[in-house]
């Protein structure tokens, strides 16, 4: 599925409902909705110290999100890994996600979007770091006729649950 790009935010406004400080977010990228099945808003955060201290203001956060739609992902180019494009960070009601593949897809499309990345660029995502859970995600986008297209997100899993279900 081809991203779908939504609104872009103000970024007082976003400050506001996650419970930032005035300054942490990068100033050099645009706060925006992405969906490639699930919207995801990209927040570009100005580095690891930002990342580190994040914490989340969930109620006002879900009452923004209401509006806006989909769920805050939050994102600095300055990572641990230096083969990393970005350092991520997924917040929401039930905790931290330690991988969150939906989201890295939009970001995917947003890094191509604002030349964090190439079109068709195999570029690294590291997540789940500040929760003991470290994961990498690859991510690549392709450049169609100005539209970006054929997101792709891959990478490894370690199998914690095994399962059927029964209807």
């Amino acid at each position: 599925l081809d991203p779908k790009f939504g609104p872009r935010h103000d970024r007082e406004a976003v400050v506001r409902a996650v419970g930032l400080r005035d300054g942490d977010v990068d100033p050099s990228l645009p706060i925006e909705t992405i969906s490639t099945g699930v919207p995801f808003t990209i927040v570009p955060l100005r580095g690891l110290d930002v990342m580190r201290r994040l914490q989340v203001d969930l109620k006002s956060s879900a009452d923004y999100l209401t509006q806006a739609g989909g769920l805050f992902y939050f994102v600095t180019r300055e990572t641990t890994d230096p083969a990393a494009r970005l350092h991520a960070r997924m917040m929401f009601y039930n905790g931290e996600d330690p991988a969150t593949g939906s989201a890295a897809g939009c970001a995917a499309a947003w890094m191509v979007a604002h030349g964090v990345a190439e079109a068709e660029e195999q570029a690294l995502i590291e997540q789940g770091i500040e929760m003991q859970r470290p994961s990498r995600i690859f991510v690549r986008a392709g450049l169609q006729d100005n539209r970006i297209v054929n997101v792709r997100v891959g990478g490894n899993a370690v199998e914690v649950l095994r399962g059927e279900v029964f209807l």
